[in-house]
């Protein structure tokens, strides 16, 4: 079986011993090809390239959440297939939403122990996907959220700081957050995001839209935050969102947010939906628009579709 491991060195937790052990584990059952991004896209570059040629079975992905979000989006540009080499996922970043989602350890080299006893087992599933069009934009897959809005605001706070070389770390998500609530007072009272589901009445006023392809939404450290508690990587996409983000309406919801029981936040101002296979957000303001964790400018419309077994996953 022939592999490529695609590294991202600048990852939160991805260190160069990681990438070393799971290459020497990797390379004694497999024909392994490592190599590290240089640029913004180049996983996604590194993905596609493997996709066209045919000849490789299986990409591995060291990094965060982007790094997995550009490898999907190279495996996936021609669409998908049964012919597509298959991924595999070794946790790098900050949050690693996606591996931890999948049920894979947060640590990265307890998650190598796990997928090379899942390659030696010939396990693997088959996991659903999510897809944003917006216009100036190609087509982009996520693998478990969206946002267009507050949340995607404050994507965008936190790369920010980023790129003046603060770490990601979830203090510096909180904390961008919280500002980003307080400076956003009228979006708050009156939100200016419609919803639109084919065959039903539009939705307005949403102050707050997450698409969700999997629960939970993100992780607070080690504490599993749930916007949207029923979706799974099996069913089309679910929809949380909000129509007032008073004080005291946001500490109600918060709590909902972090409870593991199931029922998910609620309350009047509260919107929910299940199982979309198709809807779109439109806003007569340009608003930040983000994927897994990727901040991607601000759009005025994204139309949403939930794909069923997209692409295949070692786990």
């Amino acid at each position: 079986m022939r592999a490529l491991l695609v590294v991202n060195p600048k990852a939160t937790t991805t260190s160069g011993r990681t990438k070393d052990v799971l290459a020497h584990a990797l390379a004694s059952d497999l024909k392994l090809e490592v190599v590290a991004t240089e640029y913004r896209g180049h996983a996604r570059d590194l993905a596609r390239d493997a996709a066209a040629s045919g000849s490789v079975d299986l990409v591995v992905s060291l990094g965060g959440d982007g790094t997995v979000n550009e490898v999907v989006n190279g495996l996936l540009s021609d669409g998908p297939s049964e012919h597509l080499p298959r991924l595999a996922v070794v946790p790098g970043g900050s949050t690693n939403v996606f591996a931890r989602a999948l049920g894979l350890p947060n640590d990265p080299v307890e998650a190598t122990g796990v997928l090379l006893d899942a390659l030696a087992s010939k396990r693997e599933r088959t996991v659903g996907l999510g897809r944003a069009v917006t216009e100036g934009l190609p087509e982009r897959w996520f693998t478990f959220t969206a946002g267009f809005g507050f949340d995607a605001g404050v994507v965008g706070r936190v790369e920010q700081h980023r790129r003046s070389g603060k770490r990601s770390t979830h203090a510096l998500y909180i904390n961008q957050a919280v500002r980003h609530y307080f400076g956003e007072r009228e979006h708050r009272k009156a939100g200016p995001i419609t919803l639109r589901i084919p065959g039903a009445e539009p939705v307005e006023g949403l102050v707050v839209s997450i698409v969700a392809n999997t629960s939970p939404w993100t992780f607070l450290g080690n504490r599993p935050v749930y916007a949207s508690p029923e979706a799974t990587f099996d069913t089309d996409l679910d929809l949380f969102g909000m129509t007032k983000m008073s004080l005291l309406q946001t500490l109600r919801t918060i709590p909902q947010l972090l409870d593991g029981s199931g029922r998910g936040p609620r309350g009047k101002h509260v919107v929910a939906y299940h199982d979309l296979r198709e809807f779109t957000l439109h806003s007569q303001e340009t608003l930040p628009f983000q994927v897994d964790g990727d901040h991607l400018g601000e759009r005025n419309q994204v139309s949403f579709s939930g794909v069923r077994r997209a692409l295949r996953v070692i786990v």
